[in-house]
């Protein structure tokens, strides 16, 4: 019974990962299922409608709003050029006239009798959908997108901004808690999904952006440096829409944190690999994480193993203490004590024992740990 169940990350060299792509509203599906795809394929496609530009037409001729419409050159439905003449009205025999002109190139969507109002609707905005990872199309939700299985490593980070973006694996330090530095990022990372150890500063990432790199991995970072770069701080919200030239995953947090040995060691092995990765966070419910995703060889067959299953806290599970006085630390589960035990706060909780890298075994409440899946 000395089994208890802790949410936490996945870091793997090897999983079957299965993606929805799904399109904002319904569109077109342009894959079919058993189709190979790459990351920057187009799986899926649709258009947003355009804006609604208002115009009272009443107003500006000087009419009132039931004679709008036996004014109008335009009806319902039909297109129309900017600056092309959308309503007149003559007078004094014709010699007068007063006109109105689109400030736009769309379609009229709608002429009221009742307001005056006139509203016109910009050209629809098209929007396609990318696979994002390579792999096989494995299923078609019709008219809203697909989903996409491959074999991959993977990793999922604590923290990271910045969108969708896939490039080659590129290892510049030497250790897991070595700094990024600057004068490490030359023009060879053009492109390059660059990976450091302990932590990255303001400067090796202006750096980063002036190579034109797609992304940093790296431990940490220092939160005044990442108010600096987006100018704003970040507040307990979805992370991933940020555009500031390139994605940052972090893997263990925030501040000077030693990058896991496993996962500096998989992002080691998978150098000059092409990786897709974003930076999308939400630490709310539905909980949502940064990912790197390194798509390996494999046979269609293996993608047939049921998913991923998520198991308790045993021994010899690998865990990572989330609060002081060992935070960022990466442990094996050595015990699971049944008997509950009175904490430094004098109440009583569930704790387990565990060895950390240096051989030094410690007693940590369950609740400050999370669990890393292999």
């Amino acid at each position: 019974m000395a089994q208890a169940y802790t949410p936490g990350l996945t870091i793997t060299k090897s999983i079957i990962l299965r993606k929805d792509r799904i399109l904002p509203l319904k569109g077109d599906v342009v894959v079919k299922v058993g189709d190979k795809v790459t990351a920057d394929d187009n799986v899926a496609k649709t258009e947003l409608p355009g804006d609604v530009i208002p115009i009272n037409i009443g107003n500006k001729l000087g009419l009132p709003p039931s004679d709008v419409l036996s004014k109008m050159l335009k009806k319902e439905g039909e297109k129309i050029k900017k600056d092309e003449t959308l309503a007149m009205n003559q007078s004094f025999f014709g010699m007068f006239k007063n006109t109105v002109k689109s400030p736009i190139t769309g379609t009229v969507e709608n002429i009221s009798s009742i307001t005056g109002q006139v509203l016109l609707r910009e050209p629809p905005v098209p929007i396609t959908v990318k696979a994002f990872i390579d792999g096989v199309v494995s299923k078609v939700y019709e008219n809203e997108g697909v989903e996409i299985e491959n074999k991959s490593a993977y990793i999922q980070g604590i923290f990271g901004i910045g969108g969708e973006i896939t490039g080659e694996i590129k290892v510049i330090v030497n250790a897991p808690d070595a700094e990024l530095m600057p004068e490490q990022i030359d023009n060879s990372c053009k492109d390059k999904i660059i990976v450091g150890g302990t932590i990255v500063r303001s400067q090796a990432i202006k750096k980063a952006i002036q190579v034109n790199a797609k992304g940093i991995v790296v431990g940490g970072i220092d939160d005044q440096d990442l108010k600096n770069l987006l100018g704003y701080d970040i507040g307990v919200a979805i992370t991933g829409h940020e555009e500031i030239g390139l994605t940052i995953v972090l893997t263990e947090g925030f501040g000077p944190i030693k990058m896991a040995t496993k996962t500096f060691e998989i992002l080691k092995e998978f150098e000059g690999y092409k990786a897709s990765m974003h930076g999308k966070t939400q630490i709310r419910a539905g909980v949502m994480r940064p990912e790197i995703i390194i798509p390996i060889p494999f046979k269609e067959e293996e993608l047939k193993a049921g998913k991923k299953q998520i198991h308790g806290l045993k021994i010899g599970s690998t865990i990572r203490i989330i609060r002081e006085p060992h935070f960022g630390e990466i442990c094996k589960v050595t015990a699971l004590p049944e008997e509950l035990v009175v904490v430094e706060s004098e109440t009583k909780v569930r704790v387990l024992k565990a060895k950390m890298e240096d051989g030094i075994e410690v007693t940590v409440p369950r609740a400050n740990v999370e669990a890393i899946e292999d």
